[in-house]
């Protein structure tokens, strides 16, 4: 059977257009558009993009009602956005930016609270009404948002030496980590369900106790929420949480 040098040349250009290698963005770094946090280091490599939903917790002095909230580490479920980065082949994005702001107001906090109705979105309460349990973490699950579906990828919590630690264990991944430095979030941040603002933006560096594994550097960027109600609104010596949703970068 004979086959025309025209039928030979289409079929090797159909098959050479299908091996062709699918071309995929660089992604980088959000910006504040003001004062942006330093870029890693070269040779450092983007591991995953991370979406966390959870709580910020705070503690109130209990003899100074002016004194500001301190911060005491944060509880959140981290789901990996990574493929959503827009640009990417089928899956990316356009709204990839505006993520947070969609989970925050959209979606139930995916923690167990002690008050169970807390955790429902849309929930109409103070900072008193978000403490978690001692064991807050739910059964691992996706989170449907309806057009898409941001895979679970791990926790983040404070540990026993309150060093702030992020457990991304469905990709083998772990970063514990301590601040290395903040920088205020862009006008117009999503102030979140409670109306008091979105958390800074963060550089996170290794703690240097050995517990990382394959991370180095974390980012927290593109907040929603987080920040603490006033002490003379919540009373002395008050505990409290704050819903939250944060972008993390975690690089290696």
């Amino acid at each position: 059977m004979m086959v025309s040098a025209t039928a030979f040349i289409l079929a090797a250009f159909t098959a050479g257009a299908y091996a062709l290698p699918k071309c995929r963005p660089t992604p980088t770094l959000p910006s504040t558009g003001a004062n942006d946090l330093p870029l890693p280091l070269a040779g450092l490599v983007l591991k995953k993009i991370a979406l966390g939903h959870g709580i910020q917790n705070y503690t109130c002095s209990a003899t100074n009602p002016s004194a500001t909230a301190d911060a005491k580490g944060a509880l959140a479920v981290l789901y990996d956005v990574t493929p959503l980065y827009p640009g990417t082949p089928k899956t990316g994005l356009d709204s990839f930016s505006t993520l947070t702001t969609t989970v925050i107001h959209s979606q139930d906090i995916p923690l167990n609270l002690a008050n169970p109705d807390a955790a429902i979105a849309g929930f109409e309460g103070t900072s008193l009404d978000y403490l978690a349990k001692p064991s807050p973490f739910i059964a691992p699950a996706d989170l449907d948002l309806g057009t898409t579906t941001l895979k679970f990828l791990g926790h983040h919590y404070f540990d026993k030496d309150s060093t702030p630690t992020f457990d991304l264990f469905k990709a083998g991944l772990k970063a514990s980590v301590v601040k290395q430095t903040s920088t205020p979030v862009p006008a117009g941040a999503d102030a979140g369900p409670l109306g008091t603002g979105a958390v800074a933006w963060l550089l996170l560096k290794d703690s240097e106790k050995g517990l990382s594994n394959g991370v180095s550097l974390v980012y927290r960027v593109i907040t929603a929420g987080g920040n603490p109600e006033l002490c003379k609104d919540t009373g002395l010596g008050s505990v409290t949480s704050v819903p939250y949703t944060a972008f993390y970068w975690f690089y290696g």
